[in-house]
């Protein structure tokens, strides 16, 4: 045999109300979770078309600490920022090397 709970309508129009207060902060947190997830992570092919580098260069700035990376399984992830932030540093090896005839 089932309960039957009775309340008064305001009660359950208040409850209805914070219920959908929270349903919405809810909602809004997880969007801006997602869109930090997506945006702020880049693979290493991106990464290389950014700073117009090759793989191996790509692989060096990550020995060398220049550039940091999260890897899952086998694959290598970068923050937008952190990339953001080399961008000059590499700029200013490509010009070296290039006054030595050489490209990065």
């Amino acid at each position: 045999m089932e309960n039957v709970i009775v309340i008064e309508q305001k009660t359950f129009e208040e409850l209805m109300a914070r219920f959908n207060r929270l349903a919405g902060m809810v909602d809004r947190f997880c969007r801006k979770a997602e869109e930090k997830r997506l945006s702020e992570w880049l693979d290493s092919t991106e990464v290389c078309q950014i700073l117009q580098i090759s793989p191996r260069t790509l692989q060096t700035l990550r020995d060398n600490g220049t550039l940091a990376y999260s890897q899952i399984v086998r694959k290598m992830f970068y923050r937008a920022e952190d990339v953001r932030r080399i961008v000059p540093l590499v700029e200013e090896r490509r010009s070296l090397a290039a006054l030595k005839g050489k490209t990065i």
